[in-house]
């Protein structure tokens, strides 16, 4: 089972393993609201993870170790998630009144329908959504798959590093969940939809959410990649290094209009489109505000330009700005890295939900 809709444990490690870190966050329940009670990144060799694999499980292993060592908590309670192209996500109808072991039994005798790989490969998840409408006697079940091997990796690397997977998730439904309780904090929310773009290495993902409903998604082949790659080669520079080179105003000579503004209007471009294709849908709402997420939300006074040229109020996306923070936080670092932390976030709230 992938533990997508297994009952809340208690206090989870959210971790997110990327291409060139990993990060371990955790969150709890104050009031109404959250706190960050540990937080900490590491960087990754390089092609530690090769296309979204694991290639070198010792090595991302030992990076988790010096996070969990780095970031001062006890919880070994993790959850991770897969990527989202992993997955097979279908809404299915089945007879009402069975119990959670007979549901179980007859999705397996029907998932092979949905599933194009030999059922003994996969780790499947599902959960009731509620009754058919205009039908009692029917319910509808969200039936959700992917290959054993990404869970079984994720499961391996954290068991090395002394920690244990609770729940593994699907990256979307986990970014969902927090851009859910960013919207839920908005004061724009009832004035229309939120749309988020999460700039990644080389995809990008533009999502829509209306009443904390996630109501649209377009995937992008878009990402900081080719500005990452055209700094190392032209300006010896990484993407972070040339972030903080900006904002210290020490960027070198040319390199924000030979590189950095080309990005910016492509990104542009990006936005205007998905926002366009949006519109045309059938569950197009007004978009009242645009969240900025990804390491390259970061180039200084980008939401505001894009603010003033899309006529859509635009901020980076920061889901900690109402939490309070542990004594072991360093506010600086995690509001520095936010908007690379929705995932984490997202992961961490399983714990809190």
């Amino acid at each position: 089972m992938l533990g997508l809709f297994s009952k809340k444990p208690s206090s989870l490690l959210g971790i997110d393993i990327s291409a060139t870190s990993v990060t371990l966050l955790a969150l709890s329940r104050r009031g109404r609201g959250y706190r960050v009670d540990a937080y900490a990144r590491e960087d990754l060799a390089p092609n530690a993870l090769q296309d979204q694999h694991i290639a070198d499980p010792e090595a991302v292993a030992m990076a988790l170790s010096r996070a969990w060592l780095k970031s001062g908590s006890r919880l070994k309670r993790a959850a991770v998630a897969v990527a989202g192209e992993a997955v097979i996500s279908k809404l299915i109808e089945m007879p009402a009144g069975l119990s959670a072991d007979e549901l179980e039994q007859q999705l397996r005798l029907e998932a092979g329908q949905y599933i194009p790989y030999p059922l003994e490969e996969a780790a499947i998840d599902f959960e009731e959504q509620g009754m058919v409408p205009g039908n009692p006697q029917r319910v509808r079940v969200l039936l959700v798959a992917c290959r054993n091997e990404p869970v079984e990796s994720l499961e391996a690397v954290l068991a090395l590093a002394g920690l244990t997977p609770r729940v593994v998730d699907t990256a979307p439904l986990a970014v969902e969940r927090c851009l859910a309780m960013l919207a839920a904090q908005s004061p724009m929310a009832s004035q229309g939809a939120m749309a988020l773009v999460d700039i990644g290495s080389s995809l990008s993902v533009f999502s829509v959410l209306h009443d904390q409903q996630l109501i649209f998604s377009r995937e992008q082949l878009f990402g900081s990649r080719q500005l990452s790659e055209a700094l190392e080669r032209r300006y010896a520079l990484t993407l972070p290094a040339a972030l903080q080179a900006e904002r210290e105003g020490r960027l070198p000579a040319g390199c924000a209009e030979e590189l950095l503004q080309p990005f910016e209007q492509e990104l542009q471009l990006q936005v205007t489109r998905s926002l366009q294709l949006f519109a045309a849908s059938p569950g197009q709402q007004p978009v009242t505000q645009l969240l900025l997420a990804g390491a390259a939300s970061r180039l200084t006074g980008l939401d505001r330009r894009l603010a003033e040229r899309m006529g859509i109020a635009t901020a980076v996306a920061d889901p900690f700005v109402a939490m309070a923070l542990g004594g072991q936080i360093d506010a600086r670092a995690l509001a520095d890295q936010a908007p690379q932390l929705l995932l984490a976030c997202g992961l961490a709230l399983r714990g809190c939900d």
